[in-house]
């Protein structure tokens, strides 16, 4: 086993931070928990930089909770120069960053804040590695409960992707934050074992819970990036890393 190290987690109680603590964890190293739940704020630097006192290596996994632009763009950008400041004070050695599939060519909402945010966190002192993953199979459910229900049809977006397991992912996370060839600037793109449609998931869950409900694809046309999201805008490229169980064999398990 490497070296302990000690290693903080920015958004810690997210749906990935909490398989990242899990990980790091079961790999014999220390973690440091980020998250306004342990009383340390990314954005307003409360409590940060004593968190970050003889921390190694610093995962931002950190996510605004809505798909506005403008407070999602501002979340990231304060988030990026207090984790480059306060980490580079601390002595804190790189920064790993975990982004999302495809927002170089997306140009709203939240993946739009989220390319401003890996262009605002490489500007830092510290050395950066990005990890773009796909949608979560765990994005699936809050998405169904998201939508309203018409006559019992539901209609999920329509978007090809290549879903992935938030635990998978986190693997490869922490592969990366321990890996001894620590590579500044590169960009690593994570995902499922298989192309897989929204409407195509959501009626794997629907019929394994046993409800009586319709799936219908339908995105309106006039929504930022809807022909993107069509089109596979959102699926990885040849080089990416897949990994972990696709969305049925997932929901089954």
């Amino acid at each position: 086993m490497d070296a302990r190290k000690k290693i903080a987690i920015a958004g810690a109680t997210g749906r990935l931070g909490r398989q990242l603590v899990d990980v790091v964890e079961e790999r014999g190293h220390e973690v440091v928990p980020i998250s306004r739940t342990h009383g340390v704020d990314v954005v307003t630097g409360e409590r940060l930089a004593a968190a970050l006192a003889g921390v190694d290596t610093v995962i931002d996994a950190a996510a605004y909770p809505s798909n506005e632009q403008e407070p999602a763009t501002e979340f990231f950008v304060a988030s990026a120069r207090n984790l480059q400041q306060m980490g580079a004070a601390a002595g804190v050695n790189q920064l790993v960053v975990v982004s999302i599939i495809g927002i170089d060519r997306f140009t709203a909402g939240f993946l739009a804040a989220k390319k401003v945010h890996e262009q605002e966190v490489v500007k830092g002192p510290l050395p950066v590695r990005i990890l773009r993953a796909a949608q979560f199979h765990e994005f699936v459910e809050p998405l169904l409960g998201w939508i309203p229900q018409d006559n019992g049809v539901k209609r999920v977006p329509n978007m090809r992707t290549q879903l992935v397991a938030a635990r998978a992912v986190a693997e490869v996370v922490v592969d990366a934050a321990l890996a001894a060839d620590f590579a500044p600037g590169a960009i690593t793109e994570v995902a499922g074992p298989r192309e897989e449609s929204l409407e195509e998931a959501a009626r794997l869950l629907v019929a394994e819970r046993g409800e009586a409900l319709r799936i219908e694809a339908g995105m309106d046309p006039s929504i930022p990036d809807a022909e993107l999201y069509a089109n596979g805008g959102a699926l990885p490229g040849p080089g990416a890393i897949l990994t972990g169980p696709a969305f049925a064999d997932w929901v089954r398990s």
